[in-house]
Order: structure tokens, then C-alpha cells, then sequence
């Protein structure tokens, strides 16, 4: 699936390349945390194959407001930049919520700004929805997984995955139940899901007890285990040889995610040729 949107978007990429245009993302990061670096990661690979230009911006962990907001301002006034992907959550709240609303929403590729997330919850403004939640459903909808009339649990309520994915959810007609840290008989609750996506950001926090026979569960997570290596918010050994289908990490949502960012990049740089 992600190899397929890839190679549509490097023909649209040649296409603005053949007027000029090089189609060019702004990934902000602060830190060194081990999913933004994965992530990052996935993020040049994608990029390079769909024929899309990084300018790569890196800070300390105790970059200082005005730093952080400098660099968002001056993605804001390049006019060879045509999107940005802040890596959140950052350290400090207050920084995060002026960075969000600093960025000019048309340079918001992953539904930051305001104005995305009007795009999200009201069906109006400019921005696009997030990566992530987007690429949760183009999943569901590309293995041909029927959402109308759907009774979809999402675990996790973050205004990041949580809560976009399940407003999306509710956009393809699914029944939607949200469950969260302060839910009750959670486990009970999921096995009743013909869909499950897991966004809680805890790794294994999904065992067998929380699902059934017949069931497509979504692993949107990220997590690092104690040998290092990257493993979901689902315990995929249990999980696996019991539902009917299962994503998973890595090369699972975090490919077709990183294909998603790829085209809200291409698309804002054709809006800027038009």
C-alpha cells in the first residue's frame, strides 16, 4: 500500500520539479527520543523515494521558547518550504501550544494548527488531518475492511491519535467507543469490536484477553522495548494468531503514515504552483 502512494507521489514530484518546484518538508525536532528518531527515520526514507526535499532542523532538549518559535517562524516566511512537521509532545506545554498556533496552517502537514483540527472535528478549514489517524483508516479502506455500521473501540483519547481517529471513524459511519486509562472492564469492552485501534502509548498494553476470533485490530504504537527494539502498543505474539487481521510494528501504520505525510507535502506544494 505505502509503495503504491509512494510511486504516485514521485510522479506528481517530477511533475512540479519539471516547473521548478522541489517539493521541500521542514522536520523540527527537539530532542533525541528514540520514537521521534524512528519516526524520523521512516520520514527520509519516504521522502527521498517520492522525490521530496528535507531541510532537517534539530534542537537540544532545552531549546529555549524563543529558539523553537524562531525556526517556526522562519519556515513561515520561506517560501521553498511548503510544509512542517514538528515532533510533539515537546517538553514544555506553553512553548508546544505557541509553536501550534505560530505555524501557518497551510505549511501544517500533520493537523497542528487550529485550523487542521477545525479541518478534523468541523469539517472546515485549511489544514489536513493527522498523519497517523488518516493513515489508520486509508489502511481500513485499502484491505476492503467495512466501516459503515462498525463497532470500532479506540484505546487512547490524545488529541494527536486518539481523538482525530475516532471523529474520522465516525466520518466513514462506524460506531464509535473511546476507552482510556479511567475506563471500566476495558478488556471486556474490546473483545466486543469488530475493529480495535490501539493508541494508548504503553507497549503490550492489548494482550489476548482484549480480543476475539473475526476482530481487525490497529497497532498504532511505538514504543521501544527492553532490548531495544521497536514493538506496538499490542502484545502481537498473543494477539496475532487469534484476531482475523493485525498491523504490525514496526511496518505496519508508521509506513503508510510517513506515505500520508508524503502527500499532504506534495499536494501543499501543488496548491503553491497553482
Amino acid at each position: 500500500m505505502a509503495s503504491g502512494i509512494t510511486q504516485d507521489l514521485k510522479d506528481r514530484a517530477d511533475a512540479l520539479k519539471a516547473k521548478g518546484i522541489v517539493p521541500t518538508l521542514a522536520v523540527l525536532r527537539v530532542g533525541e527520543k528514540a520514537d521521534d528518531l524512528s519516526y524520523e527515520k521512516g520520514i527520509f526514507s519516504r521522502c527521498a523515494k517520492a522525490g521530496i526535499e528535507i531541510k532537517h532542523i534539530v534542537l537540544a532538549e532545552n531549546a529555549s521558547k524563543e529558539e523553537i518559535l524562531g525556526e517556526i517562524r522562519k519556515i513561515n516566511e520561506d517560501s521553498a518550504i511548503h510544509g512542517c512537521l514538528m515532533f510533539r509532545p515537546l517538553a514544555d506545554k506553553e512553548t508546544e501550544a505557541e509553536a501550534v498556533k505560530l505555524l501557518a496552517p497551510e505549511k501544517d502537514m500533520d493537523a497542528m494548527t487550529p485550523s487542521s483540527m477545525a479541518t478534523v472535528f468541523l469539517g472546515t478549514g485549511d489544514g489536513y488531518a493527522p498523519c497517523t489517524a488518516q493513515s489508520c483508516i486509508e489502511i481500513l479502506k485499502h484491505y476492503g475492511v467495512i466501516l459503515t455500521g462498525a463497532n470500532v473501540v479506540v484505546v487512547g483519547r490524545s488529541p494527536v491519535i486518539g481523538k482525530p481517529v475516532s471523529m474520522l471513524l465516525q466520518k466513514e459511519n462506524a460506531t464509535v467507543t473511546m476507552c482510556h486509562t479511567k475506563t471500566v472492564s476495558m478488556a471486556e469492552i474490546c473483545r466486543k469490536a469488530d475493529v480495535l485501534v490501539v493508541a494508548a502509548g504503553k507497549a503490550g498494553v492489548v494482550d489476548s484477553d482484549f480480543v476475539r476470533e473475526g476482530q481487525v485490530v490497529i497497532d498504532v504504537g511505538i514504543n521501544v522495548d527492553a532490548e531495544g527494539k521497536l514493538c506496538g502498543d499490542v502484545d502481537f505474539a498473543s494477539v496475532e494468531p487469534v484476531v482475523k487481521a493485525i498491523t504490525p510494528v514496526p511496518g505496519g501504520v508508521g509506513s503508510v503514515t510517513t506515505s500520508i505525510l508524503a502527500s499532504h507535502l506534495i499536494e501543499a506544494a501543488e496548491k503553491c504552483a497553482k
